[in-house]
């Protein structure tokens, strides 16, 4: 009689890790990975803000200092160990499977790529195997991702704001996420060489409705098409409308954090509605200002028509409304300059009120 034994499966190594930088960005990934060792065990994961209609040059950059291979990833393409993939410009860049998913969808926060969508879709494919990094940057892109990366067992690191060119970005994701490790840019390297040879711990058990709710952004993520998929019925519908499409905005709630997605698929954290929202103020106000200029223009034409013509009190009553409009643009001017750009970071700028 024989009998048979079942061999536990090893747990999986901390194998996946991902890496988002905004201003100051190219400067801090170059330090960073020129410290990784050429035998580096997990793939990385970029994505840095660039501009959509200039061609990135990073993978160039960091392959010039990098004894690991950087590229930027073609769609479907499948995940290999040791490899560097830097997210394209105007594409997000997502985990799905096995595979690098180059993808159109709907910005994030403004950006495409997005780091959130990179960092939620890393932490619904491989969970706990997941190390997510927030280096330098403005504003807050980041932080929503790395709530996901935490929530579903993988492990947040957040570079030391005293040590970041741009510390917003880092001091965002501290705020919302108890980062794991806090660490300046020189430990980085070290770090992620020693971490990705640990075992990752069970996946996390999540409620249906966070899961679904994952999975409904990273479809968004793909290809749009938020109404479709009943975004709006996963928060609380607001006021608030897009900056970018102007459709209705969702409210939706990760742990302390305050969310906004709109029914085409646009998604905003607060900090970024506030700061996009009042840049469009300033703009309204100038085409005000402008509307305003042209009209009093206008008025002054036909005044000069009526005194070339010896109407003159028509010509007084367009003079008159031309001043009283003049003056009407100069109060919108003195409304733009006294008009502030804000975003949350203001929170930040605290001690100076107090």
């Amino acid at each position: 009689m024989t009998t048979s034994t079942s061999v536990k499966k090893p747990k999986p190594y901390r194998d996946i890790v991902v890496i988002g930088a905004s201003a100051g960005g190219v400067a801090a990934l170059t330090a960073l990975i020129q410290t990784l060792p050429a035998d580096f065990p997990a793939p990385i994961f970029v994505v840095q803000h660039v501009a959509a209609d200039s061609p990135s040059v990073l993978p160039q950059l960091l392959n010039s200092v990098s004894t690991l291979s950087v590229r930027q990833p073609q769609d479907g393409e499948t995940v290999a160990a040791g490899v560097i993939y830097v997210a394209p410009p105007d594409h997000h860049m997502l985990l799905e499977g096995n595979q690098v998913l180059v993808t159109r969808g709907p910005k994030e926060n403004r950006f495409r790529p997005s780091i959130d969508a990179l960092f939620r879709s890393a932490a619904y494919t491989y969970g706990p195997r997941v190390i997510g990094v927030v280096l330098t940057g403005y504003l807050d892109d980041g932080t929503s991702g790395l709530w996901s990366v935490q929530r579903m067992g993988g492990l947040a690191l957040v570079q030391d704001p005293h040590d970041a060119e741009q510390p917003s970005m880092p001091t965002n994701a501290l705020e919302f996420v108890a980062a794991d490790y806090v660490v300046p840019l020189a430990q980085m390297g070290p770090l992620l060489a020693r971490l990705t040879q640990e075992r990752a711990p069970a996946k996390t058990r999540l409620p249906a409705t966070e899961l679904d709710l994952l999975q409904i952004e990273l479809t968004i993520a793909k290809q749009g098409g938020g109404f479709e998929l009943g975004i709006i019925e996963k928060g609380k519908l607001t006021p608030f409308t897009c900056p970018d499409c102007h459709g209705a905005l969702t409210q939706l709630i990760e742990g302390k954090l305050i969310r906004y997605r709109c029914h085409t698929g646009h998604a905003y954290t607060v900090s970024a509605l506030l700061s996009e929202v009042t840049e469009s103020v300033e703009s309204m106000l100038y085409q005000s200002m402008r509307g305003l200029e042209e009209t009093k223009m206008l008025l002054h034409n036909l005044g000069m028509h009526f005194v070339e013509n010896g109407q003159d009190e028509e010509a007084h009553l367009f003079f008159r409304k031309a001043d009283e409009t003049g003056q009407q643009a100069r109060v919108v001017h003195d409304s733009i300059l006294k008009h502030e750009s804000l975003s949350g970071d203001l929170q930040f700028e605290r001690n100076k009120f107090t």
